[in-house]
């Protein structure tokens, strides 16, 4: 049986130690400033009222993190309305989808943005298309340098195996491990640390496929591995997580132990699923050298 994390919310944005580095990553969940009757947007799609955006503001203060990778994120505009940009800068892959990885960066960080991990995007002039990888170099007061990449990988093969008679998207998501494992692969060579981190829609067990395909080319530290989520649960319990934090090279011992919260949502109505969004923010603590 997994563990199931407890269920965590945060009350007051705590300073962090200064050898210390909060990582999260949050799927906004269409995050968007365009009417709802917009052709781009799925029919069904609820515009977000003022006061949803003020709530979501007020979790994002709560999280208290020093980097988030977002997933679904309609350009800076929308991100600004729940990142105060006083305090916060914006970086999003170079697209024009509605759904966009990127990262929100507290203010006072050195960053350097990198190139798209563009191949990712497989069916780019799809309506539809997948998305690209954000990818940021941080450099932390103390000197540590830690590239991080968000990304929003293919949905539709939350946990089947890989193979030459599996599903159009296992095959999807298996090309996009195989991109992954390459871009580990150089970030190992050149000695950074890394993480990889955002919506995989993919469970990963012990003996997972997509997991197995990127440990072959670095080792890894999977920090949400044997975990349940409380995002969302109910009376069944929590639910595997399918946003994940993966690090790499010398992120692997940097990561404070049992270190992983999520921070659950104080409003349960159904409406807050959409609303809100129906992911949680995921994060963890790294102790940098």
């Amino acid at each position: 049986m997994r563990r199931i994390l407890p269920l965590l919310f945060l009350l007051l944005a705590t300073p962090l130690a200064a050898a210390e580095l909060k990582l999260a990553t949050w799927n906004i969940a269409w995050l968007t400033l365009r009417p709802a009757s917009d052709p781009a947007l799925p029919r069904n799609l609820e515009a977000r009222t003022p006061e949803d955006f003020r709530l979501l503001r007020g979790y994002a203060n709560r999280l208290a993190a020093d980097v988030v990778a977002l997933q679904e994120i309609d350009g800076e505009a929308a991100a600004a309305r729940v990142f105060d940009p006083a305090q916060w800068t914006i970086h999003l892959t170079d697209e024009e989808d509605v759904q966009r990885p990127g990262f929100a960066i507290r203010r006072g960080l050195r960053v350097t943005p990198q190139p798209d991990l563009r191949a990712l995007d497989l069916i780019p002039r799809a309506r539809f298309s997948l998305r690209r990888g954000a990818d940021i170099l941080v450099e932390a007061p103390g000197g540590a340098r830690l590239r991080l990449l968000s990304v929003h990988l293919d949905a539709g093969c939350r946990e089947e195996s890989f193979g030459r008679d599996s599903s159009r998207d296992c095959q999807q998501l298996e090309r996009q491990a195989r991109i992954l494992a390459e871009w580990a692969e150089a970030r190992q060579r050149e000695g950074v640390a890394f993480a990889i981190l955002g919506d995989f829609n993919r469970r990963m067990g012990e003996q997972d496929d997509f997991l197995a395909i990127l440990e072959e080319a670095a080792p890894l530290t999977r920090a949400t591995q044997g975990l349940s989520s409380p995002c969302w649960a109910d009376s069944r319990g929590g639910r595997p997580f399918i946003s994940h934090i993966l690090l790499g090279s010398a992120a692997r011992d940097w990561l404070v132990p049992r270190s992983l919260a999520v921070m659950v949502y104080a409003e349960r109505e159904r409406r807050y699923r959409q609303a809100l969004s129906d992911h949680c923010p995921v994060s963890v603590r790294l102790r940098l050298p």
